[in-house]
C-alpha cells in the first residue's frame, strides 16, 4: 500500500501544484472570472480519469490468464518508462515549474482563451490521471483493496499539501521534495521493470517458448507463503512494491532490475547535485564584494 499512496501521492500532487499556480496567478492579475474556466477542466479530467481506470478494470477481467500476464508484463515495463521520463522532467525542469505554468496562462488569459483554460487544466491533470491509471494497474490486477486504499489517502495528503502550500502560505523546499521522492521512485521503477520482465517469462513459458538460461531462477530464498516476510507478506509486500522485492527471482528479472538500478539512479542523483552546484554559484556571485 505505501507504494500506491508514494505513486498517487506524488501525482496527484505535480496536478494539483500545477492548478494552484494557475488559480493563484489568476486570482493575483485580477482575472477571477476565468478561474471557472479552469475548474471545468479539471472536472472533466477528473471524470475522463475515473472511466480510464474502471475500463481498464473490467476489459482486464474478460481476458485469459496468458493474455492477463502480457498484459502486466507489458504495464509495467510501459509504467517504468513513463515514469522514468517523469522523474527526469521534474529533475531538469521541476525548479522551473511555477515559471513555466505562469507564461503560458499569461498567453492564454491575454487572448481570453477560454476554451484554451479549459483544455490546459484538463490536460495538466488527465496526464497526471493517466498516468496513475497505468502505474496502478499492475499493483491494482494483485491487491486491489491496498491499490484502491494507498492511491485515496495518497491523493488527498497530495491536495492538503498542495492546500498548504499555496493557500495557508506554508513554506516547503519543492526541489528538495522532488529529489527524495525521485530516489524513492527510481526503487519503485526499478522493481517494476523487474516484475514486468517476470510476467513476460511467464507468458513465455504459457505460450511454449524457452528462454534457456534467461528464465531459470537466480536465486529461492525459501521463506514460505505463510511468513510475514515473504514478497506477499505483511512486511514483505511493501518491500515488494517499493524496491522489487521478491523470495525467488529469473535471472532475467535479476539483471532488468539491478541494470536499471545502476544506470538510472546515479543518474539522477548526478542532475540534481550539478544543479545544486550551479545555484550555488549563482549565489556567490551575485554576493556583493
Amino acid at each position: 500500500m505505501l507504494g500506491q499512496f508514494l505513486i498517487a501521492f506524488r501525482e496527484t500532487l505535480e496536478a494539483a501544484l500545477i492548478i494552484a499556480i494557475v488559480l493563484a496567478y489568476l486570482t493575483r492579475t485580477g482575472r477571477k472570472p476565468l478561474i471557472p474556466y479552469i475548474w471545468y477542466g479539471v472536472y472533466l479530467a477528473s471524470a475522463v480519469s475515473l472511466i480510464l481506470g474502471v475500463s481498464t478494470w473490467l476489459v482486464y477481467g474478460t481476458l485469459s490468464k496468458a493474455i492477463q500476464v502480457l498484459f502486466e508484463g507489458s504495464a509495467s515495463l510501459l509504467a517504468v518508462t513513463i515514469l522514468s521520463s517523469m522523474i527526469y522532467w521534474m529533475a531538469t525542469k521541476g525548479k522551473e515549474l511555477r515559471m513555466e505554468v505562469e507564461k503560458r496562462v499569461e498567453i492564454l488569459a491575454t487572448l481570453g482563451a477560454t476554451l484554451a483554460l479549459v483544455s490546459f487544466s484538463f490536460i495538466a491533470v488527465f496526464r497526471e490521471g493517466f498516468e496513475t491509471v497505468l502505474f496502478l494497474t499492475p499493483f491494482l490486477v494483485t491487491d486491489f483493496l491496498g491499490t484502491v486504499t494507498g492511491a485515496s489517502l495518497g491523493m488527498l495528503a497530495s491536495l492538503a499539501l498542495a492546500y498548504a502550500i499555496f493557500v495557508v502560505g506554508m513554506r516547503i523546499d519543492i526541489r528538495r521534495f522532488f529529489y527524495f521522492t525521485s530516489i524513492l521512485l527510481v526503487f519503485l521503477a526499478g522493481g517494476l521493470a523487474g516484475y514486468g520482465i517476470h510476467e513476460l517469462i511467464e507468458f513465455s513459458e504459457l505460450s511454449g517458448v524457452e528462454l534457456g538460461w534467461f528464465a531459470e531462477p537466480a536465486y529461492n530464498l525459501n521463506i514460505p507463503g505463510s511468513s510475514v516476510f515473504h514478497h506477499e507478506g505483511a512486511i514483505g509486500s511493501i518491500f515488494a512494491v517499493m524496491f522489487g522485492y521478491t523470495v525467488k527471482a529469473e535471472w532475467g528479472r535479476l539483471i532488468f532490475h539491478l541494470a536499471y538500478l545502476s544506470v538510472v539512479l546515479p543518474f539522477v542523483i548526478r542532475i540534481y547535485r550539478k544543479q545544486r552546484w550551479k545555484l550555488g554559484s549563482c549565489t556567490r556571485k551575485k554576493l556583493p564584494k
